[in-house]
């Protein structure tokens, strides 16, 4: 009965470790490199040439080894410090987008190894900002973001294209800088706020000063062109007639001309007599 049992447990188990051991082999013999992805292959520690695009690959079961490599855009976080050309602490915020060339995933991995974002992106951005942030003011650096962002994008492209990473897009998410620099622009600000409201005051002063002076000029003009219709609408005899019409019928009490005085009175007194 006991080598009966013994018997029947020996043929179950066997296949079962056979079936295994050949789903075991199968499973290593074979891999999938997924979308967005090349398979870098190692032999025995020994990174191959060329990589495995996407699909279905067989590989030496146990030998051979595919380390994946992302392919598609990335996105990187990057906070720095850096100084700006007034040597005011700049603290930088960015959002790096990137991307590994497929055809150089393999040299890329071999040189640098799977950690190749934190060897060798990051602080090849720390550097570039470094010196286009030392190329601006403090208040250039806000005013001027755009220019800052194509900067990097231009200047990293050039430090890593050849080794294999393209960088796609820098977005600059945050500058922060000291509590003292943002109170000083505050106040110049302020200042300038006060100078700008004073200029338009001014301005505005003189503009109704100007219109008064015109209005001036023109009511002064109209005055002076009525004046002269009315002095050439006036004839010798009308002056004689309105000088009639506001006599009070009483003569003159001297009168003469050319140094000759006559006393009018006396005249007519005597002649009374």
């Amino acid at each position: 009965m006991e080598k009966k049992i013994n018997f029947n447990w020996k043929k179950i188990v066997i296949p079962i470790v056979i079936a295994l051991v050949v789903l075991l082999v199968l499973f290593n013999t074979f891999v999938v490199v997924n979308a967005g992805h090349t398979g870098v292959v190692v032999t025995l520690g020994k990174v191959e040439e060329g990589v495995l695009q996407e699909g279905v690959h067989a590989k030496i079961p146990f030998i051979q080894q595919v380390v994946m490599i992302d392919n598609r855009i990335r996105k990187l976080e990057v906070t720095t410090e850096a100084f700006s050309k007034d040597l005011q602490s700049v603290n930088t915020v960015l959002a790096i987008n990137y991307r590994v060339d497929t055809t150089k995933s393999y040299s890329i991995y071999k040189n640098i190894g799977a950690d190749y974002e934190s060897v060798l992106v990051t602080p090849a951005v720390n550097e570039v900002l470094k010196a286009i942030t030392a190329t601006y003011t403090a208040e250039e650096s806000v005013t001027n973001r755009v220019l800052i962002s194509e900067g990097l994008v231009t200047e990293l492209n050039e430090k890593l294209n050849s080794i294999g990473l393209y960088i796609t897009d820098v977005n600059i998410i945050d500058f922060d800088f000291s509590d003292a620099f943002i109170t000083a622009i505050e106040e110049k600000q302020v200042a300038q706020q006060k100078l700008l409201k004073a200029e338009t005051e001014k301005q505005t002063a003189i503009k109704n000063a100007e219109a008064e002076a015109e209005s001036v000029k023109i009511k002064a003009e109209a005055e002076a062109e009525a004046n002269k219709k009315i002095s050439e609408s006036l004839s010798e005899r009308i002056i004689e007639n309105k000088k009639i019409e506001k006599w009070n019928g009483e003569l003159p009490k001297v009168t003469g001309g050319a140094g000759t005085f006559l006393d009018v009175g006396s005249l007519t007194g005597e002649a009374a007599q």
